[in-house]
């Protein structure tokens, strides 16, 4: 399924993320022995795709991370997970020299895509805009985001009362549905503790580094990646009927046993719905998979937009 380009293109205000903002002497040192990803060498002109994991290797929330300055670091998250996440993380700061508090109040987010992503480039001459880059101009951080269906995608983040960037109008449900497009879910209460990164290809679009050290889950994460464990991967799914976040789907070749999870969902602007599902390789593999059961609505199946990392 291609996406009608001419849709993804405009400004959409986004309302169901929030930011937790992190500040200290080691906030860079706090969240990189927490996170999935390098915050230590994380630098002005980069963000991280990164997961916050339980001790069973479990995303209990997802974040897009950037560095406002060495000491001073935002986290992009859900805004529904937002409080139990930050509460949690907390937990955690004990005699570190860093402070966590909740920041969705004092900044603006919209999602641009396409021209009008185009033209915010174009504007202030930004030469190379790769996924996970940040550029910074009047107090504005521009973040690259994975692109859907080839539409190129950014976040904008700016002080609170800061005027919208330049675009036509687009809507947070054509938003939503680039995000599942992209292939890369955030997790949501309905999915917290559901997967390992793994399950959803975090390590092949740079939200995990395995050369880090330590962080909860860290060990489970490794020895999946490693030991030749993973039986679960991210896919995309279309579906005539509407699909919900945590419903699980089944395979006729496994009846008594779901084989995947919802993790991100979406209406399609054409017609149907639009998911990200997490579900064993060999139910992808062996095709007739379908919602909520056995002889549940069928699912169109299609491969990640983008390379897979091997199993080794």
């Amino acid at each position: 399924m291609q996406t009608p380009i001419h849709l993804l293109n405009g400004v959409a205000a986004l309302f169901k993320v929030g930011l937790i903002r992190v500040q200290g002497d080691d906030a860079a040192k706090f969240l990189h022995g927490q996170l999935t990803n390098d915050f230590v060498a994380l630098g002005p002109g980069e963000a991280r795709l990164a997961g916050f994991c339980t001790s069973k290797g479990r995303l209990q929330a997802s974040f897009i991370g950037f560095k406002l300055s060495p000491t001073d670091i935002l986290l992009v998250c859900d805004l529904a997970l937002l409080p139990a996440t930050l509460k949690r993380l907390s937990m955690f700061v004990m005699r570190a020299k860093a402070k966590l508090s909740d920041a969705s109040a004092d900044f603006v987010l919209f999602g641009l895509a396409g021209q009008a992503l185009q033209n915010a480039i174009e504007l202030r001459a930004i030469s190379a805009f790769p996924t996970w880059a940040r550029a910074y101009f009047d107090g504005v951080s521009l973040v690259s985001l994975h692109p859907a269906d080839g539409v190129a995608r950014a976040l904008w983040v700016a002080p609170s009362g800061s005027p919208a960037p330049a675009g036509a109008v687009l809507s947070q449900a054509l938003w939503d549905w680039s995000e599942v497009r992209s292939g890369i879910a955030t997790i949501t209460p309905s999915v917290a503790e559901a997967f390992v990164p793994q399950m959803l290809n975090y390590e092949s679009v740079g939200g995990v580094n395995f050369k880090k050290g330590c962080y909860p889950g860290q060990e489970v994460v490794a020895r999946s990646q490693f030991r030749g464990t993973l039986k679960r991967r991210a896919y995309l799914a279309h579906c005539a009927s509407p699909m919900k976040v945590g419903e699980e789907v089944f395979s006729s070749d496994d009846q008594g046993q779901p084989v995947g999870t919802v993790a991100q969902t979406a209406a399609a602007p054409a017609s149907g719905f639009d998911a990200i599902i997490s579900m064993q390789i060999s139910a992808y593999e062996s095709g007739g998979v379908r919602l909520g059961a056995v002889d549940g609505p069928p699912l169109m199946l299609s491969p990640p937009p983008y390379p897979l990392l091997a199993d080794i």
